[in-house]
């Protein structure tokens, strides 16, 4: 799960908000599991308590956050992490992206639940399930 999916899930204004509710609905019913890593709980954390306040922070601490398990990052996967960020030099990429990044392309994962462009660029989506539903199918 990465910061736009938890964000998205967590503001109901977000047009993102129904589909992030169906997909840790669906997460929910163990078909799949929720993984994330501390430098997202970091970056998800900062974002929710500056822009939706602490019921909010509540809520994911207490509803979302204890059904995701958190991998730390390790030293290796943070300089992985630190060397793209620098190399890409953009702006509007941040350093948990590109640790993220890493950490995906390690662990094998395709699928996950983000609305975040980057990750569409680097062939990173949501879970096949949510793509066959939006298209007529499961």
């Amino acid at each position: 799960v990465d910061t736009s999916g938890f964000y998205a899930y967590l503001d109901e204004t977000d047009p993102a908000h129904p589909q992030a509710v169906q997909l840790f609905q669906t997460a929910g019913k163990e078909e799949w599991s929720l993984l994330t890593t501390n430098y997202v709980v970091q970056e998800t954390a900062a974002l929710v308590q500056t822009r939706l306040g602490w019921d909010a922070c509540d809520h994911w601490l207490n509803e979302v956050l204890c059904a995701v398990q958190v991998e730390l990052v390790p030293d290796e996967l943070h300089k992985m992490g630190m060397a793209r960020w620098r190399q890409a030099r953009a702006r509007n990429l941040s350093l948990t992206d590109c640790v993220s990044f890493a950490f995906l392309e390690q662990e094998g994962i395709r699928d996950a639940i983000v609305f975040d462009r980057h990750f569409a660029e680097r062939g990173i989506g949501l879970p096949k399930r949510q793509k066959a539903e939006e298209n007529g199918g499961l």
